[in-house]
């Protein structure tokens, strides 16, 4: 996505919702499967996130950048992830990273759950803001609602503060989540480890990682 089409959705973003993220708060956002949750990967905002949702924190939640560049600056990249990205649909996939630092527990700590969000508000916001939680916005063990308004209105239903950044969600099913061969425990060659079987299907990524591996005629370098 070019950066003019993030700009021309930067509209979409109110100052409000701004500044609810800047302050710690708690706001629903679209993407391309569900409304997503997002807060800063601070403790302060984590403990909001997790009070709002009923997560265990022993349940980690992704993070949503705007563009691996973005991720860069959170989790070490291997040099064909680009060639993996761009062979699904944007957004469709979320990484098990090595992070560059330990983050917070609820985000894993030292293996950090990246999507590159798709969603041209998304993009926008997540350019403005920096990184945010990408987890769904809901609460735990209920279905995700299918627009971002119905789950800011759920969620304040249930007592909470949350901001609104509005744009069409299709719904479905959620991105895919794989564990990247840079994080998986390998006796003999590198391997990946679908997590979470969403709008990719499982055997469509491991059809991908083995073909990958076909045409290298090697185990990818670390």
């Amino acid at each position: 996505m070019s950066t003019d089409s993030a700009e021309s959705n930067s509209e979409d973003i109110s100052p409000e919702a701004l500044s609810i993220v800047a302050s710690g708060g708690c706001i629903v956002y679209p993407t391309s499967t569900q409304p997503a949750l997002g807060c800063l990967p601070t403790p302060a905002a984590l403990d909001d996130l997790y009070e709002i949702k009923k997560r265990p924190s022993h349940m980690p939640v992704s993070i949503g950048v705007a563009d691996l560049e973005q991720a860069s600056t959170l989790v070490e990249l291997t040099d064909d992830i680009p060639d993996l990205l761009s062979s699904f649909p944007e957004g469709s996939l979320t990484l098990v990273l090595p992070a560059k630092e330990n983050l917070d527990g609820r985000l894993g700590s030292d293996k950090i759950a990246i999507r590159v969000v798709a969603h041209t508000t998304a993009k926008a916001l997540l350019k403005a803001t920096g990184p945010l939680t990408a987890t769904s916005a809901n609460t735990s063990g209920t279905p995700p609602k299918t627009t971002c308004l119905d789950a800011v209105t759920a969620l304040e239903k249930a007592g909470h503060n949350v901001g609104l950044v509005a744009g069409d969600t299709p719904g479905g099913s959620p991105s895919t989540l794989i564990a990247w061969y840079s994080v998986c425990d390998a006796s003999d060659s590198a391997s990946i480890e679908v997590l979470r079987e969403g709008i990719i299907p499982a055997k469509e990524v491991l059809l991908w990682w083995k073909n990958q591996i076909s045409s290298s005629g090697e185990t990818p370098d670390m």
